[in-house]
């Protein structure tokens, strides 16, 4: 009976260190508690988070440096320089137009020298003190002087009319101008030069009436004067005299 038992006893241990043996490796090949690696849910989705915010103010900043940029060729845009110019031309019309005026004939645009001129050929001194071929060469002056001033307001007129295919031309370019103006400067210097051709353009209109003014001036001046004139030469041949004398004539030579 002991015999049985004990062998029984024997075969129980070795049965029970062969079962523990792969247990026993485990156990010591097993990393310690502190470096096995445990999924938080909620630590996750706090990083997430954070990541995500990081993400929105990183956009954040990229938009409002887009704005920025934007803005700056935006001002860049206000202060560009328009690139056309019609000053040049206009100046060159408005130069013809005083140039013409400055020729003007005889009578010029001079309170001197109007004076001057009737005081001499429009009676203003009167006409009782000039001698007959003294009113006639006045008369004579004053007619030559009216058809100059006709002459020039002719001139005038065929200036200004010349000036309007420039002003026609440059309207054109200031207009397309002021459409394609990218900005605020542009657009006021192309205004500023629509202003400027209509300066120009009341410069020939004032230049023409001028002209015109002072013509049909010269003319009724001429007629006044002529009046005058008349009522002159008419008293003295009315004034009395000695009347007809007689004197001796010789018809033919003796031999």
């Amino acid at each position: 009976m002991k015999t049985k038992k004990t062998h029984a006893l024997r075969a129980a241990l070795v049965a029970g260190v062969t079962f523990a043996l792969p247990f026993a490796s485990t156990m010591t090949s097993a990393p310690p508690a502190h470096a096995i690696t445990v999924f938080d849910p909620s630590n996750y989705a706090q990083n997430v988070i954070q990541a995500a915010r990081a993400l929105q103010q990183i956009n954040n900043q990229i938009t409002s440096l887009q704005n920025e940029a934007q803005m700056i060729l935006n001002q860049a845009r206000n202060l560009a320089s328009l690139p056309y110019s019609s000053l040049q031309q206009l100046q060159q019309s408005v130069q013809r137009t005083q140039q013409l005026l400055g020729q003007a004939q005889r009578i010029a645009y001079d309170v001197q020298n109007i004076e001057e001129q009737f005081r001499q050929n429009y009676g203003r001194g009167g006409f009782g003190s000039a001698t007959d071929q003294q009113l006639v060469e006045g008369a004579r002056e004053r007619w030559r002087t009216s058809v100059a001033g006709f002459e020039d307001a002719l001139k005038t007129q065929a200036t200004v009319v010349g000036n309007l295919d420039t002003a026609r031309a440059q309207l054109s370019a200031l207009v397309s101008a002021s459409q394609g103006a990218t900005g605020a400067l542009q657009a006021t210097q192309a205004g500023n030069q629509l202003v400027a051709l209509q300066t120009q353009q009341l410069t020939d209109l004032t230049a023409l009436v001028a002209a015109q003014g002072r013509s049909q001036a010269l003319e009724q001046a001429r007629q006044a004067a002529s009046q005058e004139q008349a009522r002159e030469q008419l008293r003295r041949f009315l004034a009395p005299g000695a009347g007809y004398q007689p004197t001796a004539v010789q018809m033919f030579h003796g031999n």
